[in-house]
């Protein structure tokens, strides 16, 4: 969507995990996808600690998550 988009052009890219870590990977993408492109903090935890902050408390964080069933067109 438009909107999806415009929040990425805005925010730009943070990559994570190891192949974040590949020399020359964030030049590379900034200058191919001509957007901003960042590693995040501590990349190869980041994502299991996001994850154990929202399982933490699950009713409060249900709302970030994202319903992965699909519907029939």
């Amino acid at each position: 969507p438009p909107e999806l988009v415009a929040d990425l052009m805005e925010a730009g890219i943070c990559i994570c995990g190891g192949g974040s870590q590949l020399q020359g990977l964030i030049d590379r993408l900034t200058n191919e996808l001509r957007m901003r492109v960042w590693q995040a903090e501590d990349p190869l935890t980041c994502v299991a600690r996001g994850a154990g902050l929202i399982l933490a408390d699950i009713e409060i964080n249900r709302r970030f998550l994202v319903n992965l069933e699909r519907r029939a067109a």
